[in-house]
């Protein structure tokens, strides 16, 4: 019986899944801890890493972005239809810091399976993510017997997520017309469980600042001020509240 094209992915992924954890495995265990200036060295060594594989798994442009800080990843793989949409993949290959007295049952830098879960630091914040697109796409030219991918794609995995991104913005800046795009990917999500596919729609951002507020300059009284006079305490409830709509 013939496969259809979403069986014959799935069928192409379970017949190289073992040589692909043994490539994530391979990966994981370069503790790229971009916040840590000992990691340093690691950092760069998981960009060379994943320019390599990319390769390897035949992205014909693969290249190590330097910035000030830590390095990124880019690859292009352009389709055989000129007109085809462009896909940029967001990813990153930094990791957190961990170290066994974090908590951890075994050593985050020496990944483990345990009831059929890879454990390591970066399994799944990024590095699991991430390399999951290069066994997607050869699936999926496997399966519809393509020399290339449907769309353009294109892949920018950052060196310095885990630390703020510093020089994330002038990096893309530099790079906006090789990163031009029809469709950005964030491949830096969860699945809502482990059977059901899932496609994050939206991410909240993070902002800081400091509000001061000057009320009067001595004490008045309550009795025959209060309510009238605004009470900076009052005013500070109010603008917490109101970053809450219904």
């Amino acid at each position: 019986m013939s496969q259809t094209p979403d069986s014959a992915v799935r069928t192409y992924i379970e017949q190289h899944r073992t040589a692909f954890l043994a490539d994530l495995a391979e990966w994981l265990r370069i503790p790229s801890v971009s916040a840590q200036p000992d990691h340093a060295p690691d950092v760069r060594r998981s960009a060379d890493w994943l320019a390599a594989k990319l390769t390897e798994t035949g992205f014909p442009t693969a290249e190590v972005w330097e910035t000030p800080g830590s390095p990124a990843v880019f690859a292009q793989w352009p389709a055989d239809d000129p007109e085809a949409p462009t896909v940029l993949v967001y990813g990153h290959h930094d990791v957190q810091p961990a170290a066994r007295e974090d908590g951890w049952d075994s050593d985050p830098f020496e990944p483990v399976v345990r009831e059929n879960r890879l454990y390591a630091r970066g399994a799944a914040d990024d590095k699991g993510q991430v390399f999951f697109h290069t066994l997607g796409v050869r699936a999926h030219l496997a399966a519809t017997d393509r020399t290339a991918p449907a769309v353009n794609l294109k892949l920018l995995i950052e060196g310095e997520e885990e630390s703020g991104s510093p020089h994330f913005r002038a990096l893309v800046e530099e790079h906006a017309e090789r990163l031009a795009a029809d469709a950005v990917i964030v491949s830096d999500t969860g699945m809502w469980s482990e059977d059901t596919p899932t496609v994050c729609t939206g991410m909240r951002g993070l902002a800081e600042c400091e509000i001061v507020l000057h009320g009067p300059d001595q004490d008045i009284h309550s009795g025959a001020f209060g309510g009238a006079v605004p009470n900076p305490a009052t005013v500070a409830a109010r603008l917490v509240a109101a970053l809450h709509d219904e």
